[in-house]
């Protein structure tokens, strides 16, 4: 069979890990919840994140802001514990500014069922006085070196009025507002935006305010065949340019997908070709080289196959394989693609009605990890050196003790040409990862230490995925305590197997990957 030969004493490049540098969660607030703090420190433990990002660290849920007899008023107490309990944890914020405190909104509109304000601030002196206060808070009670390793995000994709009901001139003057307040604080400090959603075919987002009228998608035969934009990021850099303005990171949220509207109100969910992150992060790293902010760091604040919160292929193995393959395809384009989110401890449409009702969530809300959480955690076995990368295929070195790592991994491209299609039934997503053939992958390994050993582990439909041992049981809502500690075990359950090098230093790995499968290889030292 054939097999490709790699020399694991070659020297290399670098491996850049953007998928651990942030991932996402849904609001402050669920951040004070014990499952979520469990959740969270396993996943850190596990898949190495480094920084968190979320909505509402503004909203009134964290008691933060009021105006009491015409005098504001601060308190720090939720926002302390949260941040508190990260550190412990050992990940750090990535801080989003938003939404609007209802004391200092322009208006009533709100989004969630948790109604977070986003109308734009009615003050904004008033704002800046609340970010900088904040922020100075943070300085005297972490430190300045600690504080200057965050980011400070404004706003949440201020494009859509879905989240932000101003027009584009004025989250401008909110980014110019808030950049301004916590330079004033340390000018070290990273700030970035415009945080938009998402990467568009069309000129919808060309004015003020989005226009439906001008969406193409739906009149489109083919939704790749067309040029697609990043949402104000060409016009951000250049209004900072001409206002003089910082600009620490760029960032926008990737989706492989598009929600248009038809003009008459009805709207349809387009899933991108496999390839439209890497596609996209070209064409965003061009607009951001050719700016006046070419050394800007440019972070996907959120990425996921699609952004809907009840897409049951979130939980299922087509989805992990995706997240392999768009982050090796996409690295080093970035500094970070953050995955949205870590835990189904997420309510901006409330709570699922199911266990497994297609949460963003890496674990489900009872503790049980999915397919993706695997994926991630297998990502960040990977070493820091590449050796060898091809389809389907990435060998690495790890400079700490030069152990070998390789990730194997089967997103079947033929039977699903685009990212994972949004399911809105559990059945449609088991249809999805029905399709799909088997395919082979071999490696051959040499200039290994004599009988070096090797653990090889599979995430597939018998190991690493829970779904089928709960349709099994019946599918119980909620599953009992006795069921949900089976569950939890059988998602953590993954087929490990050692194999050896010969005396001559060599490895031959012949692996006959299934539609949708992840394979680790692990050197380990006995």
């Amino acid at each position: 069979m054939d097999q490709t030969i790699v020399n694991t004493k070659l020297s290399g490049k670098p491996l850049y890990p953007m998928w651990r540098k942030c991932v996402g969660a849904g609001r402050a607030n669920e951040g004070l919840r014990a499952n979520w703090l469990e959740q969270l420190e396993l996943a850190v433990k596990s898949c190495g994140f480094e920084y968190i990002r979320f909505h509402g660290l503004l909203h009134d849920d964290m008691c933060l802001f009021r105006i009491i007899d015409g005098v504001p008023v601060y308190n720090w107490q939720y926002v302390d514990e949260l941040f508190d309990r990260l550190l412990e944890i050992g990940i750090r914020p990535f801080v989003e500014f938003g939404f609007c405190p209802i004391d200092m909104a322009s208006g009533i509109e709100t989004q969630f069922w948790w109604k977070g304000n986003i109308t734009p601030p009615r003050n904004l002196e008033e704002w800046a006085n609340l970010i900088e206060k904040l922020v100075e808070h943070w300085r005297d009670r972490y430190g300045i070196e600690e504080i200057r390793k965050w980011y400070y995000e404004v706003w949440n994709e201020p494009n859509l009025s879905a989240f932000w009901t101003g027009t584009r001139s004025q989250y401008f003057e909110l980014y110019k507002t808030t950049v301004m307040a916590v330079k004033k604080v340390d000018s070290k400090l990273r700030v970035g935006g415009p945080a938009t959603s998402n990467f568009v075919p069309d000129d919808r987002f060309e004015g003020e305010r989005e226009d439906v009228s001008r969406h193409l998608t739906f009149r489109m035969e083919n939704v790749d065949e067309t040029n697609w934009r990043p949402v104000w990021v060409a016009e951000f850099l250049a209004y900072c340019e001409q206002e003089v303005l910082p600009v620490d990171f760029v960032s926008t949220h990737p989706y492989p997908t598009d929600f248009a509207l038809d003009g008459y109100g009805k709207t349809e969910g387009f899933s991108r070709t496999v390839h439209s992150t890497r596609n996209d992060l070209f064409v965003l790293r061009q607009i951001v080289s050719e700016s006046a902010y070419p050394q800007a760091e440019i972070h996907l604040s959120e990425w996921s196959s699609s952004p809907s919160p009840r897409d049951h292929s979130h939980d299922h193995l087509p989805a992990a394989a995706f997240v392999v393959k768009a982050n090796l395809d996409a690295t080093p384009l970035a500094d970070s693609l953050s995955y949205w989110v870590f835990s189904d401890v997420f309510e901006e449409g409330g709570a699922g009605a199911s266990i497994f009702h297609g949460g963003f969530g890496l674990i489900n809300f009872q503790g049980i990890a999915k397919p993706t959480f695997h994926a991630y955690r297998l990502l960040n076995q990977l070493g820091d050196v590449e050796l060898m990368r091809k389809e389907k295929v990435i060998i690495t070195r790890k400079s700490e003790d030069g152990s070998i790592r390789a990730l194997f991994y089967h997103y079947d491209d033929q039977a699903v040409p685009s990212a994972v299609p949004l399911a809105a039934t559990q059945e449609k997503a088991l249809n999805i990862q029905r399709k799909g053939t088997a395919t082979h992958v071999g490696i051959h390994l040499t200039a290994l230490e004599p009988f070096a050993s090797f653990e090889l582990e599979h995430i597939n439909e018998t190991s690493g995925y829970a779904v089928p041992a709960w349709i099994e049981m019946g599918n119980p809502e909620p599953p009992n305590r006795q069921q949900t500690v089976e569950l939890r075990e059988k998602a953590e359950f993954t087929e490990k197997y050692v194999v050896r090098a010969s005396e001559q230093g060599e490895l031959i790995i012949q692996i006959n990957l299934a539609p949708w499968e992840l394979v680790s290889l692990k050197q380990i030292y006995k």
